[in-house]
């Protein structure tokens, strides 16, 4: 007998069985992505105007091109970052304004073997312990809030001599903050106004290191392609550590008196070292002091560079084998390899070929002379005008630009073309830019730190409306604090605002 079957649902196909496999969801665009789209395809014909009308060189048409679609990307895109910086830099090398040899030496770079021998240096550190150690030590000492919260920071700016990248020293600094958070449990005031102070502080203090951020190590290395020479070690700390203590101090204090009572910052706490996971009687390892010992070394042979003449990559080099030496070290060297943010450095590298393509090409001239044209009309003031343009750009290009490297590739070839015609040291020009670009506290997407100490199931942090209200009473703080070392703190260093 025929049976015959009847269904409101169509049959399944039969063929290929198995678990579906996942689509990637593109999302749908929104009015912004589309406005912004039509923006950037204006801009795009204008630059192809530019160069039929022969304003523009063919290598710089194609530089401004690529460079606002990665910008675009960099914005609105679902695309990795560093996917969105390969790409054009590989466009840049096929259209003819980068070379094979710049694109594939930017790769191998002093700046990048520079950062894969600190990463391995840094890795022995954790490795060892001695950070946690550090950390327990001090923030045992403190019996107030106040006293607390700028022990923080004194702790998170020494390790911006040991820890490259603001990203791997969020990463150390989280389980001591989970610590503090799980004794002062019972005094949520207090732990949000630490969960606020850690990321202020490891963004502000970068600035007082070459190593504080591959931002820097970009701003210096295009300084170098445009100019001749860029910013060395001892130079950047000179400058950066006075901004990079005061800054990071005032953070500490605003955080708690923003999200701390009177009460509450009167009310004395009680810390043991126990509380870190280090033993009150605990001395220095081996180990331990032995690192103590190379990361001295390896900080006065950076800083002394000038005497001796050894490239801070190759003393770099030379700290992470030792760091990694047999029976000596703290780690292993295959150990210390796979903590290494290999995407970051491929980053670095195109982004480094791009900055590059707009220094060499005329591009970062054309848009200086469109973007800054109208402050040359304001007579004796536009120098000063325009360090105050550059600070404010550089301090809320955050909210565009997530990444303070695309930041730098994308600000300081720029504000470098610009400065001559205003009488204006480059140099001085693009540190200041640059130090502007490491405010990036006003959302947790901002920068990577920020977004590690958020709110979440296994972090007690803060939201972001706790960001906004940060941000709001630190940017002004902020732009007075860069343009006074701008204007007469760096100056009197030695790095002259004018030329």
């Amino acid at each position: 007998m025929t049976e015959t079957r009847f269904a409101t649902t169509p049959p399944t196909k039969l063929g290929r069985t198995g678990p579906s496999r996942p689509r990637m969801r593109i999302p749908a665009p929104t009015l912004p992505i589309a406005l912004s789209g039509v923006v950037v395809l204006l801009l795009c014909v204008r630059v192809v105007f530019a160069g039929v009308a022969g304003d523009l060189s063919f290598d710089g048409t194609v530089t401004v091109l690529v460079f606002l679609v990665a910008v675009w990307m960099w914005i609105f895109a679902p695309v990795d970052d560093t996917y969105v910086a390969l790409g054009a830099a590989l466009t840049l090398v096929l259209a003819g304004p980068v070379d094979a040899e710049t694109f594939t030496g930017t790769l191998g770079d002093t700046v990048i073997w520079l950062l894969v021998g600190s990463f391995v240096i840094a890795a022995a550190v954790t490795a060892s312990g001695l950070a946690s150690w550090v950390a327990a030590r001090v923030l045992s000492a403190a019996r107030t809030p106040r006293q607390l919260v700028h022990l923080v920071t004194i702790v998170l700016l020494v390790t911006t001599y040991a820890i490259p990248a603001t990203s791997g020293r969020a990463a150390l600094a989280l389980p001591v903050f989970l610590a503090l958070a799980a004794v002062l449990r019972h005094r949520p005031k207090l732990v949000l106004a630490l969960a606020i102070v850690f990321p202020s502080v490891i963004l502000f203090s970068a600035v007082g290191s070459l190593l504080g951020a591959g931002a820097h190590l970009i701003t210096s290395e295009i300084l170098r392609t445009a100019t001749g020479s860029g910013i060395g070690f001892l130079q950047w700390i000179l400058l950066g550590l006075p901004l990079a203590i005061v800054w990071s101090h005032i953070a500490a204090e605003i955080a708690l008196s923003l999200f701390t009572d009177r009460s509450e910052r009167t009310n004395p706490i009680t810390l043991s070292t126990n509380a870190f996971g280090v033993s009150s009687a605990a001395p220095l390892t081996r180990p331990q002091r032995r690192l103590v010992a190379l990361l001295g070394v390896v900080i006065v042979l950076w800083s002394s560079e000038p005497l001796h003449g050894i490239d801070p990559a190759i003393v770099a080099m030379i700290g992470a084998l030792l760091a990694a030496a047999p029976r000596l070290g703290a780690t292993t060297l295959p150990a210390a390899l796979k903590t290494i943010p290999w995407s970051l450095l491929l980053f670095m590298a195109a982004t480094l070929c791009l900055g590059v393509a707009l220094t060499t090409s005329g591009a970062a001239q054309w848009f200086a002379d469109i973007a800054f044209g109208p402050v040359r009309g304001m007579g004796g003031s536009a120098a000063t005008s325009l360090v105050v343009v550059v600070v404010l750009v550089s301090l809320v290009s955050h909210l565009v630009i997530q990444s303070r490297s695309a930041r730098s590739a994308v600000l300081v070839p720029i504000v470098i073309a610009t400065a001559p015609a205003f009488g204006i040291d480059p140099a001085a020009a693009a540190f200041a830019s640059t130090a502007a670009a490491g405010f990036c506290l006003t959302l947790t997407s901002s920068a990577k730190p920020v977004a590690m100490f958020a709110a979440s199931d296994t972090v007690p942090g803060y939201s972001g409306s706790h960001l906004l209200r940060m941000s709001a009473a630190l940017a002004p703080v902020s732009v007075a604090l860069i343009l006074a070392c701008a204007l007469w703190v760096w100056p009197a260093l030695g790095l002259s605002l004018h030329s």
